[in-house]
């Protein structure tokens, strides 16, 4: 039972041996103490018990560390709260010996503490890379396949884009054009106008927000009149070293605009090493490479190309991209453009494709980049949109697995939303 409190005047006092535990002299020469204890004999000290309630912070006596360890020794130790009772099974529950287990990794995931402390994978937005697609128009236009993505007007909508996601924490953008069809070509010049799409979009960017780190798609599929990769002959076959020509121009042109890191996604063989030789020659040795290492022919694109207007106008681009089938073809790719001169190395698809990017990463000391594309975000939206997935889990969940795959970086059009999470921000 708890004990009473009681004021007792400070001369009925005089000629006891007290210290004061749990209790404070107050203003008017009075003192709190327990009622049972008026006067007791040396050294026992007067208690106010742990089990009493108590309005705020227990207060100080303002007692040296000396006295309260003078009180322990004494024998006079300050009660706690009692040990909580063990949990009550279920009615029913069978009653059976412990198993003399040694290890029990629960142990170590029995609280949201102990989880956070044994994360082996953290996530932040400085992880996320945001593909933005743009065009020559001022109003932004959905894009119907891909909820709450757009093509941006360059000069306004990417502009407050870029601002939204900046403000989460996310200072990386990939951009990707749709260029008009008047402008498409064969031989796809256009993608290295210095005064195309994306080199007037990069310097505006960079006037805008110089810090921003960004990424340029190296290809011709925006540019050229048959939806493709590379240039086509008249019989179908996709020119390898005639497309690289081009390739390097292109990543030239962007680098002049001020791109950070170019990308080429177009899978030429000796693209990588080509393209470093022409940057350094025009005096961008600074100018990044990501190249797409192992990209594969999938059916997860279908949703990106409606946005750029870029389907193959015939065939499919399997004599370039990778089979989705081979696993070891990937390390061919990441060999070549390692030694050919890639600072990054990019896996597209992301989550079908968890094996390939661990398959780099335990092979390559570069930076890792998966692209969490189209289709997946797409996915993912129709399935929050139908409520058969709670969408915003769903999402972080999926980010989360390319990191812990091994990716260093994510191209992920959730990188708004997501990084929106991570900061406590409601959608």
């Amino acid at each position: 039972m708890a004990s009473s409190i009681v004021n007792v005047p400070f001369q009925a006092m005089k000629g006891v041996d007290c210290h004061y535990v749990g209790l404070k002299p107050s203003t008017s020469s009075k003192f709190s103490c327990v009622k049972t204890a008026i006067r007791v004999p040396s050294p026992r000290l007067f208690v106010v018990r742990a089990s009493e309630k108590h309005d705020g912070p227990i207060k100080k006596l303002g007692l040296s560390d000396a006295e309260c360890e003078a009180a322990v020794v004494a024998g006079n130790v300050p009660e706690a709260p009692p040990v909580p009772p063990k949990p009550a099974a279920p009615a029913g529950t069978p009653v059976v010996p412990s198993y003399p287990l040694s290890r029990r990794p629960r142990r170590n995931r029995k609280s949201p503490v102990l989880r956070a402390a044994f994360q082996e994978t953290q996530i932040s937005p400085a992880n996320f890379v945001y593909p933005l697609f743009i065009h020559e128009g001022e109003e932004d236009t959905p894009i119907g396949a891909m909820p709450g993505c757009y093509r941006l007007g360059w000069r306004h909508g990417l502009v407050e884009e870029v601002a939204k996601a900046r403000d989460v924490g996310v200072n990386s953008v990939v951009l990707f054009p749709k260029v008009p069809d008047a402008l498409k070509s064969p031989i796809g010049e256009e993608s290295y106008n210095d005064n195309g799409l994306v080199p007037r979009t990069i310097r505006l960017l960079k006037d805008k927000y110089p810090d921003l780190v960004i990424y340029t798609d190296v290809a011709l599929d925006p540019y050229n009149s048959d939806g493709h990769d590379g240039i086509v002959r008249e019989d179908g076959v996709i020119m390898n070293d005639e497309t690289t020509y081009q390739l390097c121009k292109q990543a030239v042109s962007q680098a002049r605009a001020g791109a950070d890191v170019v990308s080429p996604s177009d899978m030429m063989d000796g693209r990588v090493g080509a393209i470093r030789e022409a940057l350094d020659a025009e005096g961008f040795q600074h100018v990044s490479i990501m190249s797409y290492t192992a990209k594969f022919a999938s059916s997860f694109y279908g949703p990106f190309r409606e946005a750029l207007d870029s389907n193959p106008r015939f065939g499919d681009k399997k004599t370039y991209q990778m089979n989705p089938a081979n696993y070891r073809e990937a390390l061919v790719e990441t060999h070549e453009d390692e030694s050919e001169g890639a600072d990054i190395l990019l896996v597209k698809p992301g989550l079908p494709y968890l094996d390939i990017i661990r398959l780099l990463r335990d092979n390559s000391s570069l930076p890792i980049a998966a692209y969490q594309v189209s289709g997946e975000y797409s996915m993912i939206k129709a399935g929050g949109v139908l409520k058969m997935i709670d969408e915003e889990k769903v999402m972080m969940e999926s980010l989360m697995c390319l990191r812990r795959a091994g990716a260093d970086i994510i191209l992920t059009y959730f990188a708004l939303q997501a990084a929106r999470c991570l900061c406590g921000e409601k959608r």
